[in-house]
């Protein structure tokens, strides 16, 4: 597109955004002269688009009141980024009002795609899942739309594929994946599989893949926890310092109250025995109903732990390491001298 033209239609994108726009404001954004603006507005009002001039000491340019904008047009990542934005924005704890809204705008701009663009689309938020997470400051970089849209495609039709991916070591390997699914958590993205040349469970970061090409065959998703449960599972398993084992009088949901699945996994010892022997009455046990629970969780620091302990309020015995005996030891001899002044 000649430069121009391009600025033409930059010209009416910023006058579409609504308000009186100064000649020096669009000059500045154009990066032309006030005199160039006008020619350029010109060549809107030829083109039958009401630009209408106000005059005074803040005038400029406007669109006309009741004008109706040309049909919309976006790029595929464009469209990838506004959709999924309004997807995830429902998930925020939206009023009613605004979560109406928030879909009448996602039909909107899905009627205006092109059919290839929103089949593609629809892919992707079938293998897409959330988790509880908010979003973080720390975020990653966004993924690679043309990765992400590949992945979707192979979850679906469970197709392996190749990818190009950097660890957090700086180390690059390609690798063999089988898709299950594409999760958001905690503001990233990421996709979990097996890896095939190693046979075994992975989750990868998409903004640190740099290539993904589909390959011939298909494969067989294994039944077990969703998508979403295997990143969280991953993120409590995942290599630390500290291997931390914990013995906790309690429910699962007091539990999780300070040690979400992202930290530790909980699991109930007495109904994993009567499991084994057949009779069945573990997976009845009462969820309300306090017992000892076993909890395991690994850590790069042990010094957050006692504090989160103690907020429990509930009887624990820790099994290992001997570190954390000793933290919680000093912890507690700290709050007693606290209270004994």
């Amino acid at each position: 597109m000649p430069r121009p033209t391009g600025r033409v239609l930059t010209l009416l994108e910023l006058l579409q955004s609504g308000g009186t726009r100064t000649v020096a404001e669009l000059a500045d954004r154009l990066g032309v002269e006030g005199r160039t603006v006008r020619r350029y507005v010109d060549q809107l009002i030829d083109l039958d688009v009401p630009v209408e001039s106000v005059r005074g000491r803040y005038g400029g340019y406007r669109l006309a009141p009741g004008y109706r904008l040309p049909p919309l047009m976006l790029s595929d990542d464009e469209a990838l980024a506004v959709l999924l934005g309004l997807i995830a924005g429902r998930r925020t704890g939206l009023t009613t009002a605004q979560r109406t809204a928030n879909e009448t705008a996602s039909a909107k701009i899905r009627r205006v795609l092109p059919r290839h663009i929103a089949g593609r689309l629809d892919t992707l938020l079938d293998a897409l899942a959330f988790t509880d997470e908010p979003g973080t400051s720390a975020a990653g970089d966004p993924p690679d739309s043309a990765v992400l849209l590949t992945l979707a495609d192979a979850v679906r039709h469970r197709r392996p594929v190749s990818v190009r991916y950097t660890d957090r070591a700086d180390r690059r390997s390609e690798r063999t994946l089988h898709p299950y699914g594409i999760v958001a958590h905690a503001g990233r993205w990421y996709v979990t599989g097996e890896d095939a040349s190693r046979a075994e469970d992975r989750t990868l970061r998409l903004d640190r893949i740099t290539a993904a090409r589909t390959l011939p065959g298909t494969f067989e998703a294994p039944s077990g926890p969703d998508p979403a449960e295997r990143v969280l599972a991953a993120f409590a398993t995942a290599a630390y310092r500290h291997q931390v084992t914990l013995r906790i009088h309690g429910t699962p949901a007091r539990i999780r109250t300070r040690l979400p699945a992202t930290v530790a996994t909980v699991s109930d010892p007495a109904a994993d025995s009567d499991s084994d022997s057949g009779s069945g009455s573990g997976s009845g046990s009462d969820p309300a109903a306090e017992r000892w629970l076993r909890v395991e969780l690994r850590a790069e620091h042990l010094d957050w732990l006692p504090p989160l302990l103690a907020s429990l309020d509930r009887p624990f015995v820790i099994e290992g390491p001997d570190e954390l005996r000793s933290l919680m030891a000093e912890f507690t001899e700290r709050l007693t001298s606290y209270a004994r002044a």
